[in-house]
């Protein structure tokens, strides 16, 4: 069994329409992503709004998740920041609330050196004894993890894997085999191609509503069968391109969880906003097309 899971959801936080966090929505959510087929459940991603969130809501929403999951589902937090400081606050409040993993993404935004962001992460290996997960994802940091970054961090005991969100599966799966890291597929369009090279995992987004179709497709691969796995890709691709390709996760797959009737509100936190009138069309009528959903 990977350290992560095989199949993680980043999940969305609902909030209520005046902008609370929704703890009793939370809870139904994660029941329903455990119940199509997730062994893992990331909380305060880039998916879950976490910049938007606070330290004590990020810690009441590890509690409640762990609450429905129970103790078998692994939870994995979310504590990236662009301050070394406030990311090693987040991972003593997430050892504290029983999270089994931590998800860290290079500082953003403020672009350090190669050896800043090995130092950022040894402070978060110095912090706690649980496994990290190294999110290694230019397009939202603006820096780029080197491979030689890359081996160095795999030399710290508790790094344990890469969540793989760079958009080149060649590398990925190079840097794999080089540094013997579980990688995991952070890209929903590439994981059959990451599982097929070898990948221990995905952390999924468009799992939210295609968990049993994510499920069967990861079985598929470990089966050896990668013709039916092949086939679950494409009957995969619509809800893929809905959720996913206008690059707004986060929203879309809170207006796709509310349609379904898994939270009471689609409502994120600025910056970000709900997607247009349009949008919400669109998305509503791939989960049509795709069985999910009833005209």
């Amino acid at each position: 069994m990977s350290t992560f899971g095989r199949f993680s959801v980043a999940m969305v936080t609902p909030f209520h329409a005046d902008g609370s966090v929704d703890y009793e929505s939370a809870a139904r959510l994660a029941k329903h992503l455990v119940d199509n087929g997730c062994d893992a459940i990331l909380v305060s991603g880039t998916t879950g709004e976490a910049p938007a969130t606070h330290l004590d809501e990020k810690a009441q929403l590890l509690q409640t998740v762990r609450r429905a999951v129970g103790p078998d589902i692994k939870l994995i937090a979310g504590v990236s920041s662009n301050d070394t400081a406030h990311t090693v606050a987040m991972v003593r409040s997430a050892a504290q609330n029983g999270a089994d993993g931590l998800l860290v993404t290079a500082p953003y935004y403020n672009r350090p050196s190669q050896d800043g962001i090995v130092a950022h992460f040894q402070a978060v290996h110095q912090e706690c004894d649980l496994p990290i997960l190294v999110y290694d994802i230019p397009g939202r940091t603006g820096v780029r993890i080197a491979p030689e970054t890359m081996d160095r961090l795999a030399r710290l005991e508790r790094v344990k894997g890469v969540k793989d969100a760079t958009g080149n599966v060649s590398a990925g799966i190079q840097a794999m085999r080089r540094t013997g890291l579980e990688w995991y597929s952070g890209d929903d369009a590439l994981n059959f191609f990451f599982m097929a090279g070898g990948a221990s995992g995905v952390i999924s987004v468009v799992g939210h509503v295609e968990g049993k179709r994510i499920s069967a497709l990861l079985d598929a691969v470990a089966a050896g069968d990668l013709a039916r796995a092949r086939e679950l890709d494409a009957a995969l691709e619509p809800s893929n391109r809905a959720i996913m390709g206008a690059g707004q996760g986060a929203t879309y797959a809170k207006q796709a969880v509310y349609a379904l009737g898994l939270i009471e509100s689609p409502c994120p936190r600025l910056p970000l906003v709900e997607p247009s009138e349009t949008e919400t069309a669109d998305i509503r009528q791939a989960l049509v097309s795709q069985g999910l959903l009833q005209k």
